[in-house]
């Protein structure tokens, strides 16, 4: 690539894998992508809506055996993976004390292992110049109490992604993540509703710096960005769509 021109930014032809794309953020970053021109396989455990990607399976993300006919229905497909988006995760609000081993040890699978899974499934079909995206949180950069171990997996999804993009350099695969903060999905107006059920110490309904609330579709522009040729260059860093909470520290407007 001589100079950045428009077509720097398309991805057409382009193979993208994207999990947890039935909604929010997942779904915004499928379609963002399909637009873009890549062809895009997408998996969730609900079913993932008619147009999300041009391959759609529903699995949990956690079953190896499900994920291994995943990878398999993309091999047989188009035979590679050029854009892997790990998107999949989950998390509930309780206090450290309060929260089982089995909870733990489902925040354990949800948020970290089932993302080293997938890119051990998917890593020998990516050939030089693929992109692997994972979604973190600004979770993984400050405290989080209520959600100590959430923030922990997302913490090591971050250490992870460094490490990776040292290790798969040599290959000319690129690794970075998304950490999205104060965006308006689904599953954060859910979360936010039962935490405001209880009785807090501090207050968790606050504005970021820039006065409003985010959309998924936020997220979906730095996944375009990351994925394509436009990011050429850029690997082992962390994109903040969080209008400007990383940068004030966890300070927000009221």
């Amino acid at each position: 690539m001589a100079a950045v021109s428009p077509d720097t930014i398309l991805l057409t032809g382009r193979v993208a894998v994207v999990t947890g794309a039935a909604r929010g953020i997942g779904l915004a970053v499928a379609e963002a992508l399909g637009a873009f021109g890549a062809h895009v396989a997408v998996c969730d455990r609900v079913k993932p809506p008619h147009g999300s990607g041009k391959l759609a399976m529903t699995l949990d993300v956690r079953d190896h055996v499900a994920v291994e006919v995943f990878a398999q229905a993309v091999r047989e497909r188009w035979g590679r993976v050029d854009i892997l988006v790990n998107n999949a995760g989950g998390t509930f609000h309780a206090g450290f004390a309060d929260t089982s081993p089995r909870g733990e040890q489902i925040l354990i699978e949800e948020n970290f292992t089932q993302v080293t899974g997938m890119i051990r499934r998917l890593l020998p079909m990516m050939p030089p110049g693929a992109s692997i995206i994972n979604v973190t949180s600004s979770e993984a950069h400050q405290a989080a109490p209520g959600f100590a171990v959430y923030a922990a997996m997302k913490a090591a999804l971050e250490s992870l992604t460094k490490s990776l993009a040292l290790e798969l350099a040599p290959r000319g695969i690129r690794v970075n993540a998304i950490a999205p903060d104060a965006l308006q999905t689904e599953g954060e107006a859910g979360v936010r509703e039962r935490m405001l059920a209880r009785p807090l110490p501090y207050d968790p309904v606050r504005l970021p710096p820039l006065g409003h609330m985010g959309d998924p579709c936020d997220a979906a522009g730095a996944a375009v960005f990351l994925a394509g040729d436009l990011a050429r260059f850029v690997t082992g860093t962390t994109v903040h769509v969080d209008g400007g909470i990383s940068a004030a520290g966890g300070w927000r407007r009221r």
